[in-house]
C-alpha cells in the first residue's frame, strides 16, 4: 500500500510512470501522454489553491508547460510537478469518443 495526497492505494507505486508529451487543450486543462503510452486530461485549476502554483493563473506562464526528463514543468523548470501527481488529478481521455462518425 501507498499513500499519495491522502488517498491509499493497493499495490505498489508505478516507479516508472513519466510523461511522454503534454498539449494545452484550453484555459489550465491539457492532454497528458504518459510513458505507458495512455492519455488522460489534466485540469491544474484545482492546484491553484496551492501558492507554490497560484502563477498558473497567468496565462503565459501556463503555456510556458514542457515535459523535462518526465516531469512536467513551467516557467523553465522554475515548477514542476510529478506524473504521479499529475496522474492521479487526471481523467481518463478517449480518442474515439471525440471523433465524428
Amino acid at each position: 500500500m501507498y499513500v499519495i495526497d491522502d488517498i491509499a492505494y493497493a499495490g505498489q507505486p508505478d516507479v516508472d510512470l513519466k510523461i511522454a508529451s503534454v498539449r494545452i487543450i484550453d484555459e489550465l486543462y491539457m492532454l497528458v501522454v504518459f510513458s505507458s503510452g495512455e492519455k488522460r486530461l489534466f485540469d491544474a485549476a484545482p492546484l491553484l489553491q496551492y501558492p507554490a502554483y497560484e502563477i498558473l493563473a497567468n496565462p503565459e506562464v501556463f503555456h510556458t508547460a514542457k515535459v523535462d526528463h518526465g516531469l512536467l514543468v513551467w516557467a523553465d523548470g522554475d515548477l514542476d510537478i510529478s506524473p504521479e501527481a499529475v496522474y492521479t488529478r487526471s481523467f481518463p481521455y478517449d480518442d474515439h469518443a471525440n471523433r465524428s462518425a
